[in-house]
């Protein structure tokens, strides 16, 4: 059977009080409406029908040519919604999934057991429904003795034995098609609002001697809509730890979910581990049998297995395998590095590739720079890259050494096997296995130490005269 689905998503969202449209505040690195709609597609939604109002072209750009999209140039209330997709899928057979943008806890398992309890009882519409302990401001589910759904009673016209009922309506539902946009031709806007209410399809359906069934989410907390910034952070935690037990049970140890931020499609190998205050965000890829953080932030980075980092940053970097970083170390967008390379403490890497087995200790900066194999670039290097206009790039050969607190002014080539004298600014190209020395001669002046301490302590004597002199006169 054809599976279509119906995302609501033209609400402004007022209650957030931002610029950012409601639907597009972002839940663990993805839009709230990209969780939804991954979620649909999950289920073999081949073209889910994505409702936009305000903000339209914005969830557009976002979304592209993943969904399909119908205008609600004005909001007249969810079933006027869902009656926009007409034109789309109105006359198609099937079931459909309604479901709302700003849920962004809803799972493809949930939606598919809908509608295998759809399809099984041969309903013309299947509400999902949540067991809360607190289900106040919620709609009740009243069912009948043979479990059906006999009505919906909304919180503030519960009876005192209507209100103790626990299972809620979620809002998400799927439909038999026709039936739906049958009903929906039914729904009028007779009420205090003036608005046409999608639930009022369930009591259409009810009249015409059609089941309505209800399915229970196994985990309430997909119920949750996010109306505003404390729902929005409540999203983020749940989905989080969500996140956190499928890695672990894919072979990650997380050596505590609370403290450890991973985005959705971040990709984690077995028996890597991660310790508190990691962040791992985009489309991140981990390999196998890695050590991240503590306070590790990667971004859009590869990392090979058996590589370990440690307080470091990471964006749009790819990581060899068996690489040493941190801590503190910044790999910044364009950083390449093979496998076994050293990365140390308070080094910055800039559009730069490091050959395999060599290091940058510590204290470096290497930007638009290749860099070979076993070379060794000492304490205090730095690649002077921009000279105010233009980048300019060094070329470092293979098992080449750079001693410490070395400047090596780009465009400059160093030759492999070659040496430079710490201490050296380097401007010219140094061969294959040559020494470049570029410092200043050394002078030494016996026992003049004495006389440079003694011109100290004079001047600073006559600069307290001084001070005195012009106080009195005050």
């Amino acid at each position: 059977m054809t599976r279509m689905a119906v995302i609501l998503a033209a609400g402004q969202g007022k209650r957030m009080k931002s610029k950012l449209y409601k639907v597009l505040h972002p839940v663990c690195g993805k839009p709230m409406v990209g969780h939804v709609l991954e979620a649909v597609k999950g289920i073999g939604c081949e073209r889910p029908v994505v409702i936009v109002g305000h903000g339209a072209e914005a969830v557009q750009q976002t979304l592209g040519d993943a969904a399909v999209y119908a205008l609600q140039e004005q909001q007249l209330g969810t079933g006027h919604a869902v009656l926009q997709a007409a034109p789309v899928i109105g006359g198609a057979e099937g079931v459909t999934i309604v479901v709302c943008g700003d849920t962004p806890l809803v799972s493809s398992e949930t939606l598919e057991a809908l509608i295998a309890l759809h399809e099984a009882e041969g309903a013309a519409a299947t509400i999902l429904t949540a067991e809360l302990e607190q289900p106040a401001g919620y709609g009740r589910i009243v069912r009948g003795e043979d479990g059906s759904v006999h009505r919906i009673v909304e919180q503030k016209d519960c009876t005192p034995e209507q209100a103790a009922i626990r299972e809620i309506n979620t809002g998400t539902y799927c439909f038999d098609n026709r039936k739906l946009f049958e009903a929906l031709g039914a729904v009028t806007n007779q009420n205090a609002q003036g608005e046409y209410y999608l639930t009022d399809v369930i009591g259409i359906l009810q009249g015409r001697g059609e089941r309505i069934s209800a399915s229970v989410a196994s985990d309430p907390a997909e119920s949750i809509g996010v109306n505003d910034r404390i729902a929005l952070s409540e999203a983020e935690r749940l989905m989080r730890l969500r996140i956190a037990r499928r890695h672990q049970t894919d072979g990650v140890t997380i050596i505590d979910p609370a403290s450890t931020y991973i985005e959705a499609d971040v990709q984690i190998g077995p028996d890597t581990v991660l310790y508190p205050g990691t962040m791992l965000r985009g489309a991140t890829v981990i390999g196998e049998d890695c050590v991240i953080g503590p306070a590790a932030d990667l971004t859009d980075t590869t990392v090979g297995s058996g590589t370990a980092i440690r307080q470091s940053v990471a964006e749009s970097a790819q990581l060899g395998s068996d690489c040493a970083v941190g801590p503190f170390a910044y790999l910044r967008p364009g950083t390449r590095l093979a496998d076994h390379v050293k990365i140390g403490d308070f080094v910055e890497i800039k559009n730069a590739e490091i050959g395999a087995g060599s290091k940058v200790p510590h204290l470096s900066y290497v930007g638009d720079a290749i860099v070979g194999t076993g070379t060794n670039i000492g304490c205090g290097t730095i690649t002077a890259n921009y000279d105010g206009y233009n980048k300019s790039k060094t070329v470092i050969g293979d098992d080449a050494f750079i001693g410490s607190n070395s400047n090596l002014i780009a465009p400059v080539t160093i030759g492999h096997g070659a040496y430079v004298v710490a201490g050296s600014t380097v401007t010219h190209d140094v061969a294959d296995g040559a020494v470049a020395i570029a410092r200043a001669r050394q002078v030494t002046k016996e026992g003049y130490a004495d006389k440079l301490r003694g011109r100290a302590r004079t001047k600073k004597e006559a600069a307290a005269k001084d001070k005195t002199k012009g106080g009195a006169r005050e």
